[in-house]
């Protein structure tokens, strides 16, 4: 369980759309923010409390409303030059996934001449391998879903003949969009003037590092701070031989080669809940082997049994529980893929499954290797670099590394794109001279299955655990989708809102979602849990209707709160 850690928050200010223009009388141009966006990756107020003007470096060229690179206030002549000249770089990072972009965009915005070394390609795992290209194929299953089901469409009036899929058009929208967004984070570093360095990076000691292929062709550069976000690779147990045919990872199933019959799914976590939607919506059968007690662990246990009612019972999906897969043997000469299981606890054998396919969905191991740790004495745990709380390198004595980071998979604190974006956002703040922790209960986290899964915070295990240490009491209330009438409308009423809560302050413990757009309505509830909003003042925000949003608001406001204490007072405009 993440314990809670505090959050630094400046007050929010509203972005209004405006030009660059030269300023006369100073060696500088006045920028009036019109949009800072990324990639769409993130978006980020300026922080300041009024802004009708902002003052930045030479460095800058004045907007045009005509430039082809709008969505940028000003870019980049050149990346800068280092503090005092004493280094190459004021910010290098090693790895340019999702987590290594955040950092090095706003590291450029803090006025940091950045570099950013990748081995592979721009994106890292969740672009090429992972986020992306599965939300291509979770498209693809929620449509031919849709499609399939002649019950659900008669309920709108409609009629569609027997649906069919394109194998190949499909293995290509996954590509297409992969590349597209590889495309766009490429871009946008380059535009705003990062450097990218070909090659894989290695620390040789503090505050230097070298880039390349390996031997003596490898550069040597220096930097004031460096961050490690080298991401994960898939987790594969001992016993288990991969053949990238029949027995496979998520890095092989996002292919989509072929759509095997009948799939072992290894694993039943957010990885294997999302294929197990798209193979079964493909025509596969599904066989679930998890090692725990109950499919879907991670979830909150209410949430997952609707889960299970909704996307696993009713399809064609069996599983086994609180097995091990011992050992996987890939198809060979017309033979099938043979899986021997062993009780999790007993260690004894349970039998055998064969099968097409299996895919492995065991989880995500960190990608630390070679990365020169020894040359500062710092040994990874289970793979993982060690931090503290600020993302900060502990070395094997117990001591920070100065100015050495490590942000996303490869610390392991929470292994999901986003989180890494927030993590280095929080250490270019700390680089630039702000402190910041970041509070990992407000990041949010979701499984993309038809529908929807959603989570924020504490599941209720958790919280009562929690609430035992602490001596306070858990309250819960819940909303139903079929309660509200874009839901209905939708035809997809299956769902429901969970809010654990304390009563007597108001604060927000966690929010777990099942169905329609879960993923996009938990926002609200992480963005409250990040600003220490509590219950009794999201009871008078304002939501449209008729919006699936509106299933958080009969949630916040169906909770009981005793204290009336932090409402914010109204403003009469």
């Amino acid at each position: 369980m993440q314990s809670a850690i505090s959050l630094s928050l400046s007050s929010p200010s509203t972005i209004a759309r405006s030009d660059c223009t030269a300023a006369a009388a100073a060696n500088s141009y006045i920028c009036t923010p019109r949009s800072l966006r990324f990639c769409g990756l993130r978006r980020e107020a300026f922080k300041s409390k009024s802004f009708n003007s902002l003052s930045v470096s030479t460095r800058l060229l004045p907007c045009s409303r005509n430039s082809s690179f709008k969505k940028v206030c000003a870019a980049l002549q050149s990346n800068g030059a280092p503090s005092k000249g004493e280094f190459d770089y004021d910010l290098v990072i090693i790895g340019a996934g999702v987590g290594g972009h955040g950092a090095a965009l706003h590291a450029v915005e803090k006025g940091l001449k950045t570099a950013i070394i990748e081995g592979d390609v721009v994106g890292g795992t969740c672009v090429n391998r992972g986020c992306v290209p599965s939300k291509a194929l979770l498209a693809v299953s929620g449509r031919m879903r849709e499609l399939q089901n002649e019950h659900h469409m008669r309920s709108f009036g409609l009629q569609v003949a027997a649906a069919g899929y394109d194998k190949q058009g499909v293995a290509d929208h996954a590509n297409n969009l992969a590349s597209k967004i590889r495309s766009n984070l490429t871009n946008s570093m380059k535009a705003l003037g990062v450097d990218i360095l070909t090659g894989t990076g290695t620390i040789l000691g503090p505050q230097k590092l070298k880039f390349g292929k390996g031997g003596s062709g490898d550069t040597i550069i220096t930097a004031k701070d460096i961050i490690i976000a080298t991401g994960s690779v898939p987790l594969v147990p001992k016993g288990i031989e991969v053949d990238g045919k029949s027995v496979i990872t998520s890095d092989h199933a996002l292919k989509l080669e072929f759509v095997p019959e009948w799939i072992a799914i290894v694993g039943s976590g957010y990885i294997g809940l999302e294929f197990s939607d798209v193979y079964t919506a493909l025509g596969s059968e599904v066989t679930f082997i998890e090692a725990l007690d109950q499919l879907m662990p991670g979830f909150d246990p209410e949430i997952g049994k609707l889960a299970q009612r909704v996307l696993i019972n009713p399809r064609k999906i069996d599983h086994h529980t609180g097995v091990f897969a011992s050992k996987i043997t890939p198809a060979k000469d017309g033979n099938p893929v043979i899986i021997e299981l062993i009780d999790a606890k007993t260690k004894e054998p349970k039998g055998t499954v064969e099968v097409n396919a299996a895919l492995i969905a065991t989880g995500r191991a960190p990608f630390t290797q070679g990365l020169g740790l020894e040359n500062i004495n710092v040994q990874t745990q289970r793979g993982f670099v060690p931090v503290d709380e600020r993302m900060r390198v502990i070395d094997s004595t117990g001591k920070l590394v100065p100015h050495l980071y490590c942000i996303g998979d490869a610390n392991g604190k929470m292994m999901l794109a986003h989180a890494a974006s927030a993590q280095g956002i929080s250490v270019v703040e700390q680089v630039s001279g702000k402190d910041h922790v970041l509070n990992h209960l407000s990041i949010p986290a979701a499984c993309f299955t038809h529908p929807e899964i959603s989570m924020v915070g504490l599941t209720e295990p958790q919280a009562r655990e929690k609430a035992e240490k602490e001596g306070f009491e858990v309250s819960i209330t819940k909303t139903s989708f079929k309660a509200n009438t874009k839901a209905l409308a939708e035809n997809e009423g299956e769902g429901i809102a969970k809010l654990i809560y304390r009563a007597d302050t108001g604060e927000i413990l966690g929010v777990h979602i099942f169905g329609l757009h879960a993923a996009d309505l938990i926002h609200e509830a992480s963005n409250a849990i990040a600003m220490g909003t509590r219950i009794q003042e999201l009871k008078f925000a304002v939501h449209a209707h008729p919006t699936l949003s509106e299933v958080l608001d009969e949630l916040f406001k169906s909770a009981k709160v005793v204290s009336s204490s932090h409402v914010a007072q109204p403003v009469a405009v």
